[in-house]
């Protein structure tokens, strides 16, 4: 599903990532990670993607929100797991949405 996000400016974060074959606790874990994250003040909406290659974007209210996600208690714990045991590798971009603009069938 793509994400209802707001007019713009918002930010955006770019997480993706290469999982390694460990799925002790990966999925409960993820599960939980977007439960705590749209419960989390400035979250706007998630999208969500994998084919080999993970890539999740998150939209945020601002750099506050975000620096306020990275620190939250539950998803510290979940990152230290993701370094030791669920990805080989990872990179996070964090972006300003300076314009979007959409397209649906329905909307025609």
């Amino acid at each position: 599903m793509i994400a209802d996000t707001p007019r713009p400016p918002y930010y955006a974060v770019i997480f993706s990532n290469i999982r390694t074959e460990i799925e002790e606790g990966y999925a409960e874990t993820a599960v939980e990670m977007v439960r705590l994250a749209e419960a989390q003040d400035g979250y706007l909406g998630h999208e969500s993607v994998r084919d080999g290659l993970g890539i999740t974007v998150s939209y945020w209210s601002s750099l506050d929100a975000i620096r306020n996600w990275k620190q939250q208690t539950d998803h510290l714990l979940a990152q230290r797991m993701g370094r030791e045991k669920w990805y080989s590798a990872y990179k996070t971009r964090i972006c300003r949405v300076e314009r979007d603009y959409d397209f649906s069938v329905a909307d025609k």
